[in-house]
């Protein structure tokens, strides 16, 4: 049996989770860069039709993908852990075809049906072409997300990092490139988005290509070490995979099902207080929804910033809490899912916090033509929420690594119910409309991530600490989000800055604020630390004892 050293155990997990986070910012900064111009070059409308179009394309991608890698991961880990080689690569086999045939089911549905579910799934008939040009990225997605599953099973984190990176800059490349080609030189401003859209299909071709490279490359590698086990039978492992992904799908899938609600809920809402409240016809209605929906897509680019730094810890908690349950290391277990929660925290908080300190000032600085007195309130309300929905993805994954993938739906489903009611009523009152979204997704992501926390401290034997988990870093970030705010402040009322200097200025100081509190009020541990690699010696540095 193939079994890690203590070393190993100790860097494996954080060592896989930097390279993950490492890529994942990259990935993040390379979006930034996308979305920020191509939010500036496409009008209002044009950029609700890309998000609303999105929302679709992330639903059928978390339906083919969310619980297929995870429990592959899981299933391989598990495997590795025990020696069973065999096992290993028929596992992989079945899965890739799985993986393949959701593709394929996810391709015909968003070409064939692309109409009818622009009109009743997110009410936007406009976004058909849209819904049609990511058809292809589904596709590459699936079968690229059967590989990177492999690999994070083997503990091999760089094949997802790079194909990540990859994928994200042709997006950005070719995206970009096509946007700007058919507003200014075709004059065609509608179909932008699908320009943009079709840079998206484009990376994930090249991303699958290099994965598919570095795929067949480490199989010959590995088929020179003989293993004697006997493999389960296909039936059996096809079973245990769809036993694990089922629930974990619907699990993992909250974000992308509540943000489909949410699309729905908006697009139809707002068309109807318009045609009702304000006299409109149905195709000025739909017209002015498409805009409000994309000032609000604006600020969901930007609110899903700090979540998103989840998805390195998120992928790594699995198969290294599975791994050492396979080796009956309970201790281990909870070590990796205690301290993935703290870290976690630490990046969710301060950025959640200061999106919610200077939301207006931000979205003013990224996008100076938008509305600013309709943006920045939703971007305030959407970073407390971005707080909930990082917390909501680690409890997710403690609870699956643990083997209760059942408990998240419970919470899922009553979350996604107070969404559909919040949203129903505020966004459906005239006097509240658009502002109404953010309020929602704030509820419904207390409420998931609070259930799940009650799941986990019933559930689990040795559950993590949250309370110690959440404090430590929340005092550093309320201080750093009342910083920058009050520099802000400073700099344009006092000194007569203007509103870009200032809030550089006031992110600058929450920065410096925030690191220097947390080395001050030892919020990272030397225990944290030494679960990392080369941490005694950042620990030493930091004078953390």
């Amino acid at each position: 049996m193939s079994h890690l050293s203590e070393s190993q155990k100790k860097s494996t997990f954080f060592g896989g989770a930097a390279i993950l986070a490492a890529s994942a910012i990259l990935v993040k900064l390379i979006g930034a860069v996308y979305r920020i111009p191509l939010g500036n070059i496409l009008p209002d409308e044009v950029m609700g039709d890309y998000n609303s179009a999105y929302n679709i394309y992330n639903f059928f991608l978390t339906i083919s993908t969310a619980g297929l890698p995870v429990a592959l991961s899981k299933t391989i880990s598990e495997a590795n852990a025990l020696g069973r080689r065999n096992q290993v690569d028929k596992t992989f086999r079945v899965a890739f075809f799985t993986f393949l045939t959701l593709g394929l089911i996810s391709f015909f549905c968003m070409t064939v049906l692309a109409a009818p579910m622009a009109q009743l799934v997110i009410s936007n008939p406009k976004a058909v072409y849209c819904v049609m040009a990511l058809a292809p990225s589904v596709l590459c997605v699936c079968v690229m997300s059967s590989i990177r599953g492999y690999f994070q099973g083997h503990f091999d984190m760089k094949p997802t990092a790079v194909s990540q990176v990859i994928e994200a800059l042709f997006k950005l490349i070719i995206g970009l490139a096509l946007a700007i080609y058919f507003v200014s030189v075709l004059k065609k401003p509608d179909f932008g988005s699908v320009g943009a859209i079709i840079g998206v299909s484009c990376g994930s071709v090249v991303a699958l290509l290099y994965i598919l490279f570095l795929f067949f490359r480490a199989r010959g590698h590995r088929r020179r070490t003989r293993s004697d086990d006997v493999p389960d039978s296909s039936r059996r492992i096809f079973g245990t995979l769809l036993k694990l992904a089922i629930p974990i799908t619907l699990g993992s899938a909250a974000t992308s099902l509540v943000t489909l609600i949410d699309t729905k809920l908006v697009m139809s809402q707002l068309q109807t207080v318009y045609q009702t409240v304000d006299g409109m016809t149905r195709t000025a209605a739909l017209d002015a929804a498409r805009g409000l929906y994309g000032i609000y897509s604006k600020t969901m680019s930007i609110y899903n910033l700090p979540f998103s730094m989840m998805v390195p810890l998120t992928a790594c908690i699995i198969p290294a809490v599975s791994a050492a349950l396979a080796r009956k290391d309970r201790r281990e277990a909870q070590r990796v899912s205690e301290s993935a929660l703290r870290v976690g925290l630490l990046l969710a908080l301060p950025m959640g916090m200061g999106l919610f300190a200077l939301g207006g000032p931000i979205m003013g600085l990224l996008f100076p033509a938008i509305d600013v007195s309709i943006a920045g309130p939703l971007l305030s309300v959407l970073g407390l929420a971005s707080i909930f929905v990082a917390l909501q993805l680690l409890c997710n994954s403690i609870l699956q690594a643990n083997g209760m993938v059942n408990l998240p739906i419970l919470a899922v489903v009553i979350g996604g119910v107070v969404k559909i009611g919040v949203n129903y009523t505020l966004v459906g009152n005239p006097d509240i409309r658009i502002n109404g979204a953010p309020v929602g997704t704030l509820c419904c992501f207390v409420v998931i991530s609070a259930l799940e926390m009650f799941m986990i401290r019933r559930a689990i034997p040795a559950p993590p600490s949250f309370l110690r988990a959440f404090l430590k870093p929340f005092i550093p970030s309320a201080l750093m989000a009342l910083a920058a705010r009050a520099v802000y402040g400073l700099l344009t009322g006092v000194l007569g800055f203007g509103s870009s200097l200032a809030t550089l200025g006031g992110i600058l100081v929450g920065v410096v604020v925030y690191l220097v509190l947390v080395l001050a009020l030892r919020v990272i541990s030397k225990d944290d630390l030494s679960l990392m690699p080369k941490g005694d010696k950042i620990a030493k540095i930091l004078h953390i004892y």
